[in-house]
């Protein structure tokens, strides 16, 4: 089964600097079997789509390293990191580009 995905108008916060602001995507509720899983034995899923990406970080001479994702990227992340914020009913993380492990290609 696939995981779900709801397109979601995007919040009203920038990232800044090599920053992402990312939503994870909803784990599979229900097993092979036919299992549906309570919320709380739930894996915490590492996948997220780019909701925001800030402008990037700049090298010692001053030039703008760009970023390595786009809004809308699937990316696997490393799994504590960054900064879970709520914004509008909606959960939302927020995490150094240096955690993106990769972009899933579809």
């Amino acid at each position: 089964m696939a995981s779900t995905q709801t397109k979601t108008k995007a919040p009203a916060l920038r990232p800044l600097g090599n920053r992402v602001l990312v939503r994870r995507l909803e784990a599979e509720e229900t097993l092979k079997g036919g299992i549906i899983l309570p919320d709380t034995a739930k894996k915490k899923q590492e996948q997220a789509e780019v909701v925001a990406v800030g402008t990037g970080k700049k090298d010692k001479s001053g030039n703008l390293i760009p970023m390595p994702v786009k809004v809308g990227d699937t990316i696997l992340m490393e799994k504590y990191s960054g900064q879970e914020v709520t914004l509008e009913d909606q959960e939302y993380i927020i995490l150094r580009a240096d955690d993106i492990i990769a972009v899933i290609e579809k």
